[in-house]
């Protein structure tokens, strides 16, 4: 059935998910957490809400590309509209719709939630499938731009007198009990007081309908896969699609019977060599080399102006959120970045037909005459690292719609940066945290597709395992 996920290909994607049981006193027994997924709650919604995207709490934090609830005819089935399943990935675009339930009826969770958002049972099915719906025993605190009324339904359902009647939370804390976990079968059973939160959107990945899979397999031995992770896809999945990730396709490609496993991340927008796992086992040993640093990871990096040799060194902010904030000074709790630029050689700027194949977007730069091909060593491996490092030296990634448009205010501007060289002094922490959210807010939107950045060379036990990826998008105009 669809909606009933594979558990070990769940696990395969790199995300630790909850099997809910059917019966509340099993709630929790056969479960795996997920620690990265956060609540992002801000609304609650009444059982069988009058409009199907009515939200108490608006989410400031809900993200989509393209999704599904299109309406395939006029007709209905079921009391229900007639729509488009959500695979194969459909080519229309939909705005952002997150919801957060408090379950006010005992039963069935697709069931529930149809009812509650007026959602076909068998859509509610495919974002089950998906990976879209998340539960916490307990619903979570609401934010402080909550009503009498929605902080009223909170202390409800949270009171010591109301919580001491669910056997399914005995023994546990309320931040053990207000944890989130992913729903993965459709008959999973709900009772009172749990909270629900449903991407009735999820971000989608059309691009994986697109790609020869087979191609892209570099290696296959007993123990991992070599992929050459096209740019535009996920490599085990995001909070709301465990679908379409490369775990899924490149197995389904190999013919594989066991579900491959997620050793390690590289960005959507990011092509470029990933390891898969075979096994449960040797994805543990991976996950080793890589904190013994063990593996060694370069990188190709198209930047827009040229890049000093040697190591740079920066310093990001330790926040889980785009933009990734860097400073060339040490600040205290800030993680330490630093990457080896091995090589930077002039190259032309991409072609249009390159430009346009990959969705690379026009984010400004003043001129598209010459680009930079660096090669990178990674010597710390955070998120967005390369992307945000360069772009703090004046030289930002081609295409990339985060970090290259605050690059061009800074150089129009500079001292917009309150981290960068150029930076002011400030009379109070207030003026301060201004400038920095001013800051933020010139960064811009993910890229559609692509950027200049591909994972280009992985090596491991001193070189005894060693693969490159193919050409990179850049240069296919000149093969």
């Amino acid at each position: 059935m669809l909606a009933s996920m594979n558990i070990a290909l769940v696990a395969a994607h790199g995300c630790h998910d909850l099997i809910t049981s059917r019966t509340l006193s099993c709630t929790l027994a056969r479960t795996r957490t997920n620690p990265g997924v956060a609540i992002c709650g801000n609304c609650f919604a009444a059982r069988r809400s009058s409009s199907s995207k009515s939200s108490v709490f608006p989410c400031e934090c809900s993200t989509t590309d393209i999704t599904v609830t299109q309406t395939a005819t006029n007709s209905a089935e079921n009391g229900y509209p007639q729509y488009h399943r959500l695979l194969p990935c459909p080519s229309f675009k939909e705005p952002p719709r997150v919801e957060h339930l408090v379950v006010l009826e005992e039963g069935p969770v697709m069931e529930y939630i149809s009812k509650s958002l007026d959602l076909p049972p068998l859509y509610v099915a495919d974002l089950i499938h998906f990976g879209a719906v998340h539960y916490a025993l307990v619903c979570p605190r609401p934010p402080p731009t909550a009503t009498p009324e929605q902080i009223r339904l909170f202390k409800k359902f949270t009171e010591p007198t109301f919580l001491k009647g669910r056997k399914s939370i005995k023994g546990k804390t309320m931040g053990e009990a207000q944890k989130t976990f992913r729903i993965t079968h459709i008959d999973d059973f709900v009772e009172v007081g749990m909270y629900l939160r449903v991407y009735v959107h999820p971000k989608r990945f059309p691009r994986c309908y697109e790609i020869d899979w087979k191609s892209r397999i570099i290696a296959v031995t007993e123990s991992y896969v070599v992929l050459d992770k096209p740019a535009g896809t996920s490599v085990g999945g995001t909070t709301n699609n465990v679908e379409e990730t490369c775990v899924t396709f490149a197995t389904r490609a190999l013919g594989l019977t066991s579900p491959l496993w997620t050793t390690h991340q590289i960005d959507n927008c990011t092509e470029g060599c990933v390891i898969l796992a075979r096994t449960k086992e040797y994805c543990s040993i991976f996950h080793r080399k890589i904190r013994e640093k063990k593996v060694m990871k370069l990188y190709l990096a198209l930047a827009a102006a040229p890049v000093p040799m040697g190591i740079i060194t920066h310093y990001m902010r330790p926040i889980n959120l785009a933009p990734r904030i860097v400073s060339k000074d040490c600040i205290d709790g800030w993680n330490l970045c630093q990457l080896e630029v091995l090589e930077c050689r002039e190259v032309s700027w991409p072609v249009a037909d390159i430009e346009a194949k990959y969705c690379i977007e026009d984010c400004g730069w003043p001129s598209k005459k010459k680009a930079y091909e660096c090669k990178i060593n990674l010597l710390t491996g955070r998120t967005h690292q390369i992307r945000a490092q360069l772009a703090d030296c004046g030289a930002p990634l081609v295409g990339d719609s985060i970090y290259m448009p605050a690059a061009v205010a800074e150089m129009a501007n500079p001292g917009s940066n309150p981290f960068g060289r150029s930076k002011k002094e400030y009379t109070s922490e207030e003026d301060k945290e201004i400038a920095v959210a001013e800051w933020i807010a010139l960064h811009g939107k993910e890229p559609a597709l692509a950027i200049g950045l591909q994972a280009y060379e992985i090596s491991w036990d001193s070189g005894e395992h060693s693969y490159n990826a193919g050409t990179p998008w850049w240069n296919q105009g000149q093969l």
